[in-house]
C-alpha cells in the first residue's frame, strides 16, 4: 500500500478570528499523516531515532485551495512517491468531510545521522519495507 489516511479534528487553537486554520497548522497535520504512513508500513519513527536516525524535511510545498475550519472532520492523505538513496518523497492532501480537497502537499525528506547530521543511507529493513 503506496497511500495511507488518518483523520484529525481541527481544533479552535488551530484557527484565526474567522474560525479558519491559521497556514501553519497544516504542517503537523501533514507530519502526523507521515508519522502514521510510516508507522502503518512496520516502521517506528521513535526507533529511527534511538538508532541514531533522523529523517528531517530538507524540501516542502504546500498549496492551499480552500480553507479548513473550526471543527472540521479532515482526512490527511499521504502517498509515498520515491526514494532515492538517502531521500523519501512524500504527495498529501488535505479534504474535509464532504470531501472537498482543501491543501495538497510535496515533501521531501532525508536520513540523516543523529550524531554526525550527515546524511546516510536508510537501514535495509526500511528499504526492504519501501521497495515492496
Amino acid at each position: 500500500m503506496k497511500q495511507h489516511q488518518i483523520q484529525v479534528r481541527v481544533r479552535y487553537s488551530e484557527t484565526d478570528q474567522m474560525s479558519v486554520v491559521y497556514h501553519g497548522n497544516y504542517v503537523p497535520y501533514f507530519e502526523m499523516g507521515r508519522v502514521e504512513w510510516l508507522r502503518n508500513k512496520g516502521i517506528s519513527y521513535k526507533s529511527l531515532e534511538e538508532s541514531g536516525i533522523a529523517l528531517p524535511i530538507v524540501s516542502m510545498t504546500i498549496n492551499y485551495k480552500r480553507p479548513a475550519r473550526y471543527d472540521d472532520l479532515l482526512t490527511v492523505i499521504t502517498r509515498f512517491k520515491s526514494q532515492t538513496s538517502v531521500k523519501i518523497e512524500f504527495d498529501c492532501e488535505i479534504r474535509n468531510d464532504k470531501d472537498e480537497l482543501l491543501t495538497t502537499a510535496h515533501f521531501l525528506l532525508v536520513f540523516v545521522d543523529i550524531n554526525s547530521g550527515r546524511p546516510i543511507a536508510p537501514p535495509k529493513y526500511v528499504l526492504d519495507i519501501l521497495n515492496e
